[in-house]
């Protein structure tokens, strides 16, 4: 017992150890994000400073690929673009400037913050903020200030522990006195005491979650699934709710070409179930030539390497010009780096946030002259440039009827969430534009209308392979799926409905059918919401109640804090919730969560280190393993829990037998020990490679503590029973009470109408160890184990030894002498004198009938406890092969005992045992398999399962998405 004190001590002290070190990661990786070196203005010239010496109003100079060192205002700027979607989750790059129109200081084109990219441009701007007050610093404090919830696991099996432990402690103490008063022998009665408190403690329980756990946790990491937190395994089984984000979790993260309107036709360069355009099977084809070359040649985009094919180069610049550039150069293929130098650019005129187009004139030659003018941008500004358009390999001038088929594009595109271009050409006319033509941007000496319209071209960042499944599965297994995220709430929408998360009607949409007024749509007419951030800070409960039991929910346009609030309140109304997220802006809201899921490859280390798990492929669909696994770890522990704690009964009564009857020691604290960290430890152990009963059973069932309106309502009872501490008004952390008063509370807490209430309730969903796993453990299969090894003692001492169950009473009742001991004396009964060593190994032999009959037993229960939703019968109970291993470990490590005479002094076994009599033990294996058999079929009938219900208009075919590829060398 002191070794596993012992043990117990070094266990948590690692625990600890190990959060303090994943709390100064955080940091660390914090710390990782802010530069080390930025050009700054120190006395009046442009130096090379240490980030960390910057103070607020300094002057600092920013170019493409630096990363910003501070909050900062931007009081000049030349095309400036930044990357904010490490701390926004916005995949679009974001023009910045001098001046701002926004309300928002996240969204202000004046603002640049610290840890963001710059993409493009350069600028000068002013520091601000640095250190602890920027938003990144905001972001660590909010993270380092939060503390995870107890995951359910752990709850759950300290409240078990605690029961366990007050039952063992208070029977102990109990016996302990009735000992002293029976027999007024001290020695006589702790070793009964300590027997008894080692009988009721399952010494093996603690060995085997924490085993049970780590070899989930690897399975889980074959799957591509990190688990930093063993709890985290189950607890991602059990979560209600999952918040995820949008960018790099349920999308790429990278702008890619889904369609292209040119020459009056709908293309789709993408694979998908819902695309109305027609495949490009030529890239020659009319108007979709001219896209290529255009994306290919009127570009700003730079390469990291043009050794390997574009889709497998870093590309530094505007995300959506990459998204055109990958597009072509998987059309163009191996031609792509020769058309520039083929067609040199002899003039340009970049992007910017006021013209909201980029130009540029090339050696294309033509048959009217040597350079052809290239633009694209945004449509309506484009649209209005132009004065024909190519039609029929022609080119023909732009009428209402064009303008008609344009804007229903136009339209078709931007509603399904996409980023929509246009692109036009102009052919310069030789003799006014020769080849060595100066251009010049300040006299604007270049055409500036009359363009020719060639089409449009939509991007998106669309779903990984495998998002819509993985959320429609999650859905079908009883599990919220919000979507929060920085982006705009239609674009949020447009992707949430691709992807399973939204499939019913906003308030909004169901207005717009039925011709009323948003405010005149009933709350029971709609099951979707999509929610603007800045609504957030105004919800009210009544609000946020109305939100969680909505079954469809966007939060669009959030901020760190916003996020946090989220997951807060989900908790507050008893929400297991699970986060995912890749980014800076997710690491509060990750740490907060019950489960904190990360990306490996597209996340921020700020975001692994606050997270419990790592999806290690960034697949989305990983999640949905894991929730499976960890329903069916939360299955086998339960399987597990039931098997290992049946045994305590058995060995709690020849206990009390013991002292009450009494009879010899029918069991010592070291047979015990050998029992529960012996071969039962090692059957337990296989139930961690258990399968589960059915392929999707578990998927269809609730979560285990499902979140309704009777819950939430236990849950405001609970804590308006149960106030929080006051706060300390230094610090605004909790006082703390001094242990004395702790320690009288805990036990005045048994004698209240509140400790009562709490423990007596029935509370909603399914807890680790229930009613029927304490009633078949302790009652049903623990009396029947009694009943057998009772048996099996006395027939072995009879059969045996010729001493009945009569006579064993009157010699452990006789207390003048100590019998059962070598050196006790002779005693006669019925003619026969029986020595102190006859009857030393008559009461082992008994002992050693007793462990075998607990092994039997609890064979027969090891297979039965299979068996949670079927009958204990059939082929499902045999898939598992480490069953045999464990329960054949089990018995060499028994006959090892048993059968090595030096081992029988220490255990107090007798190798003199014979196998017959183990035939007890069978017979009543038997009679507990029929017993657990009639018990489930009644309980099928008593108490049906619940399954959950078909939600409508989910789309579980396989997310196909992919980029079609027509390779062919293009030469306008």
């Amino acid at each position: 017992m002191g070794a596993i004190l012992i043990a117990v001590a070094f266990i948590n002290a690692g625990v600890e150890w190990y959060q303090q070190r994943k709390s100064e990661n955080t940091l660390a990786a914090l710390l990782k994000m802010i530069p080390a070196k930025t050009h700054a203005i120190r006395e009046g010239k442009l130096d090379t400073v240490e980030a960390a010496e910057l103070v607020a109003g300094d002057v600092v100079f920013l170019r493409m690929g630096d990363k910003i060192p501070a909050d900062c205002y931007v009081f000049s700027a030349s095309d400036l673009k930044v990357d904010n979607s490490s701390l926004t989750g916005e995949s679009e790059p974001q023009e910045r400037q001098a001046g701002n129109t926004m309300g928002n200081p996240l969204e202000a084109t004046n603002m640049i913050f610290s840890g963001t990219l710059v993409i493009g441009g350069e600028a000068y701007a002013i520091v601000v903020r640095t250190g602890d007050n920027t938003v990144l610093g905001q972001i660590a404090g909010m993270t380092a200030g939060e503390e995870k919830a107890q995951s359910p696991l752990n709850h759950e099996i300290a409240m078990y522990v605690r029961i366990i432990a007050s039952v063992a402690i208070f029977t102990g103490a109990v016996f302990f006195i009735a000992g002293m008063c029976l027999y007024k022998d001290f020695p006589f009665a702790i070793n009964f005491a300590i027997g008894t408190f080692v009988a009721w403690v399952p010494e093996g329980l603690p060995a085997t979650v924490t085993m049970l756990l780590t070899i989930a946790a690897k399975r889980m990491a074959a799957e591509n699934v990190l688990v930093k937190d063993l709890q985290g395994v189950e607890t991602l089984g059990a979560i209600t709710l999952l918040a995820t984000d949008k960018t790099g979790t349920l999308t790429r993260n990278q702008m890619t070409v889904t369609n292209i309107w040119a020459n009056g036709r709908l293309y789709s360069s993408t694979r998908g179930h819902n695309d109305m355009g027609e495949p490009i099977t030529n890239a020659d084809a009319s108007g979709v030539r001219e896209i290529i070359a255009i994306s290919t040649l009127c570009r700003s985009v730079k390469f990291d390497r043009t050794d390997v094919p574009v889709e497998k180069r870093q590309l530094l610049g505007d995300a959506t010009e990459s998204g055109l550039v990958r597009f072509a150069g998987a059309r163009i293929g191996s031609d792509f780096d020769e058309m520039l130098p083929r067609h040199p650019k002899v003039f340009e005129v970049p992007f910017n946030s006021a013209n909201k187009w980029m130009l540029s004139v090339h050696k294309l030659a033509h048959a009217d002259g040597p350079l052809t003018l290239l633009i694209k941008g945004a449509p309506e500004r484009i649209l209005r440039l132009c004065a024909t358009i190519i039609h029929g390999d022609a080119v023909v001038p732009l009428t209402d009827e064009h303008r008609k088929q344009y804007d229903e594009t136009y339209e078709y595109m931007a509603s399904r969430g996409h980023r929509v271009l246009a692109f036009a050409q102009l052919q310069l006319d030789g003799s006014e534009y020769p080849e060595d033509y100066v251009f010049s941007k300040k006299t604007q000496n270049y055409p500036t209308g009359g363009y020719t319209f060639v089409g449009l071209a939509s991007l998106e960042d669309p779903p990984k392979h495998g998002v819509r499944e993985a959320i429609g599965r999650c859905r079908s297994a009883g599990i919220q799926v919000m979507m929060v995220t920085g982006d705009h709430p239609l674009t949020a929408e447009a992707i949430g409905r691709k992807i399973n998360l939204v499939v019913g009607e906003t308030r909004e949409g169901v207005a717009r059918r039925t011709g009323r007024a948003v405010d005149d749509v009933g709350e029971d007419e709609y099951d979707a919401m999509v929610i603007h951030g800045e609504q957030i800070s105004e919800m009210t409960e009544r609000d946020w109640e109305l939100v969680f039991r909505k079954p469809e929910v966007i939060f669009a346009r959030t901020s760190p804090k916003n996020k946090l609030e989220i997951v807060t309140r989900a908790q507050a109304m008893g929400h297991i919730c699970g986060v995912t997220g890749d980014g800076v802006n997710d690491s509060p809201a990750l740490k907060k969560a019950d489960l904190g899921i990360a990306m490996n490859e597209s996340g921020s280390d700020v975001s692994k280190e606050a997270a419990s798990m790592i999806l290690l492929d960034d697949n989305f669909a990983s999640i949905v393993k894991g929730i499976a696994e960890g329903r069916l770890i939360f299955a086998n522990l339960k399987k597990s829990i039931r098997y290992t704690v049946t045994h305590s009964t058995p060995e709690v009564i020849p206990q009390i037998m013991y002292i009450i009857v009494p009879l010899p020691p029918m069991i010592t604290p070291l047979m015990i020990l050998c029992i529960d960290l012996g071969f039962e430890i090692m059957a337990a152990l296989t139930y961690a490679w258990e399968p589960p009963e059915s392929r999707n059973g578990l998927m269809k069932l609730p979560p285990r503590k499902p979140v309704t309106m009777r819950s939430v309502a236990q849950l405001r009872a609970y804590n308006a029973r149960h106030p929080p501490p006051p706060l300390d008004p230094e610090t605004g952390e909790p006082l703390k009470q001094r242990w004395l008063r702790r320690v009288a509370h805990a036990l005045k807490a048994p004698f209240t109408r509140v400790w009562w209430q709490d423990r007596l309730e029935k509370k909603e969903g399914e807890i680790l160890v229930d009613g029927d796993l304490l009633s078949w453990s302790y009652i049903e299969a623990g009396l029947i184990s009694t009943i057998s090894l009772v048996v099996t003692f006395f027939v072995v001492i009879y059969c045996r030894h010729h001493i009945s169950p009569r006579q064993l009473r009157l010699m452990a009742k006789d207390t003048s002498v100590a019998y059962f001991n070598k050196d006790s004396p002779d005693y006669t009964y019925g003619g026969r004198t029986f020595s102190g060593s006859d009857q030393f190994y008559a009461l082992n032999e008994g002992r050693t009938g007793i462990m075998f009959s607990i092994y039997i037993l609890q064979v027969f229960n090891l297979f039965i406890c299979k068996a949670r939703f079927r009958l204990p019968f059939g082929r499902f109970m045999f898939r598992n092969i480490k069953t045999f291993y464990g329960f054949g470990c089990g018995l060499l490590l028994l006959v090892f005992v048993t059968y090595i005479p030096p081992l029988n002094s220490v255990f107090n076994s007798s190798y003199k045992s014979i196998p017959l009599y183990w035939l007890i033990a069978l017979g009543f294996g038997c009679l507990l398999l029929v017993y657990a058999t009639a018990r489930t079929l009644f309980l099928r009938r008593s108490r049906p399962i619940k399954w959950n219900n078909t939600i409508q208009g989910l789309h579980m075919h396989p997310t196909i998405w992919s980029t079609r590829h027509t390779t062919k060398s293009i030469e306008p």
